[in-house]
């Protein structure tokens, strides 16, 4: 049995880390929206055999327990009672310690594929298995732009008004050529290197977009780029000057490194010559759009 699967990267429009949770976890309300750039995800079982594999074309990836997508594997086989031989290829081509939700993404991608590949229909267990393996990962059991709260594992579907302005959008995706580790961005906001925002004001600006009466422009921030910048000036300094020469909307995603642009084609080719020009030309830059899936809320 096999199946072959699209893992979409992710962008957070907003991210504000509201404070911490008594469990170590972080509280958060995000505006999260798959792209259509992402990885591949190919599954295979054998009944007859035993074990999990995984390899990827990414020599730095992991390919054993320290691979999220190895670890749903194991936990769907465990909580199923399934017995047989999975086999993982991941084709990644999203970039590795960028805030783009690559691992999480892949996770979710083998819990549906295994899903279908054994018929089963459980999609509160599939969450559940989701949230247990990272805060990111129950977000991709679905197709759509969500409102994430709580450390992730509260999803909340948008109204048609808030898909409308988000599908199909075009998106500038831009790395420099180091990674971000989220358990430092995590662990210096709570120690006071950042800030924590007040939940009211978190919830009162996404209420003012979903209502219609604030622009997405309007509502884009990102609690870690004040932490991030602090440690790497390389990234504010770019988006400000992005955001001052080209009048796209500009952010970091997640606790970076990587950033994002809602632009159109002319402003994009500015993007990517002022990428190039201020870190060089091995800077990952890749165009996409937000998936434009028209899926609306019940």
């Amino acid at each position: 049995m096999e199946i072959e699967l699209r893992s979409p990267a992710k962008i957070n429009l907003t991210l504000s880390i509201t404070g911490r949770r008594s469990d170590g976890f972080h509280e958060l309300v995000s505006l999260v929206a798959p792209l259509s750039f992402g990885d591949v995800v190919e599954l295979n079982v054998d009944l007859r055999g035993s074990g999990i594999v995984l390899e990827s074309n990414v020599p730095e990836l992991p390919t054993g327990e320290a691979n999220v997508a190895w670890r749903a594997a194991e936990r769907f086989m465990q909580h199923f009672q399934l017995s047989g031989r999975v086999a993982i290829r991941i084709g990644k081509k999203i970039p590795i310690g960028a805030g783009l939700g690559g691992g999480s993404s892949n996770a979710a991608a083998v819990l549906r594929g295994l899903s279908d590949l054994f018929n089963i229909e459980d999609q509160s267990a599939l969450e559940i298995l989701a949230s247990e393996l990272g805060s990111d990962c129950p977000l991709f059991l679905r197709d759509e732009p969500v409102i994430m709260r709580g450390r992730g594992d509260r999803i909340e579907r948008l109204n048609s008004r808030a898909i409308s302005d988000l599908s199909g959008r075009r998106i500038a995706l831009f790395k420099p050529s180091f990674g971000i580790s989220t358990a430092w961005a995590y662990e210096t906001l709570a120690a006071g290197k950042g800030g924590y925002v007040d939940p009211r004001e978190a919830e009162d600006s996404l209420s003012a977009w979903l209502s219609g009466s604030s622009s997405l422009g309007a509502i884009l921030s990102n609690s870690f780029e004040s932490v991030v910048g602090g440690k790497y000036p390389s990234l504010p300094l770019l988006l400000n000057r992005l955001r001052d020469e080209t009048g796209a909307f500009c952010l970091m995603s997640g606790s970076g490194s990587c950033c994002f642009a809602i632009c159109d084609a002319a402003q994009e080719k500015h993007i990517g010559e002022i990428v190039e020009a201020c870190w060089g030309k091995h800077a990952f830059f890749e165009s996409t759009t937000m998936q434009d899936i028209g899926l609306t809320e019940d």
